[in-house]
């Protein structure tokens, strides 16, 4: 069953790596035995991540690149498309905090750009070399606000919702050739993005409340369920996203 779940040989291209979520999903791919492509808007600031991944016995590259800057993620992804890698995680993400009543434009822009547009650039760029080699592997980082709406992140909530579409919409395209696309929705997770809802006590509390975990989730919670939709165990799911959240979608 180990055979399974094994990486060896095979390259991952995790964007957003250089903490929080990418960097447990990068370090659990590694763990499994393939080389990483750290991608994030600053490499130079990856040396942890790099570090961790080496001492694996592993390979890792870091490259950099503005995620809101549509012409430097297309360039990222013909440099990609040439490398031909075996698995896709597509995690980089924004947030912005603001009523919808009021909510910049700027900041609405920028969220669609980074967190649903450059993942369908690279997806895309991707998935050729995939489709031609018959097997690949695309993993989308969405939201439990892929389901829900949320509060005052209304780009967010549009962004996610769109990557719970997308998802289905490769996968139906992309199975038949050997390419299967996923995605895990990670519920309230300890990172720089939810830091003002933990410290905010009352919606701390009233998140604690409804997670039948009784815990906030950790970034290394989603490193089982990168490896498995990156691996041969999951060469029958697809077009699927799914939940690691404590079991706050079953409440």
């Amino acid at each position: 069953m180990t055979g399974l779940f094994d990486l060896s040989g095979r390259l991952a291209v995790v964007t957003g790596a250089r903490r929080g979520i990418g960097r447990s999903m990068a370090r659990a791919l590694a763990e499994a035995g393939a080389d990483v492509v750290g991608v994030s808007a600053n490499a130079a600031a990856a040396d942890d991540v790099a570090g961790e991944i080496r001492a694996l016995g592993r390979q890792f590259e870091a490259r950099t690149v503005d995620f809101s800057d549509r012409a430097a993620v297309e360039a990222l992804g013909d440099e990609l498309a040439e490398r031909a890698p075996d698995i896709l995680v597509n995690n980089a993400g924004t947030i912005e905090r603001a009523p919808a009543v009021d909510h910049p434009l700027s900041s609405w822009d920028r969220v669609i750009e980074v967190d649903l547009s450059s993942h369908f650039v690279l997806s895309q760029a991707v998935a050729r070399p995939m489709i031609a080699r018959g097997s690949g592997k695309i993993i989308f980082t969405a939201s439990l606000l892929s389901f829900q709406g949320g509060i005052n992140v209304p780009g967010y909530a549009a962004a996610k919702s769109g990557i719970l579409g997308l998802t289905r919409a490769l996968s139906n395209e992309w199975a038949a050739s050997g390419v299967q696309v996923n995605a895990i929705a990670p519920g309230y997770i300890s990172t720089d993005n939810t830091e003002a809802l933990r410290n905010d006590a009352d919606r701390s509390r009233s998140i604690l409340e409804r997670i039948p975990a009784g815990r906030w989730g950790e970034a290394s919670d989603l490193g089982g369920a990168a490896v498995f939709l990156a691996s041969s165990a999951s060469n029958y799911v697809t077009g699927t996203v799914l939940p690691v959240d404590g079991g706050w979608l079953a409440r």
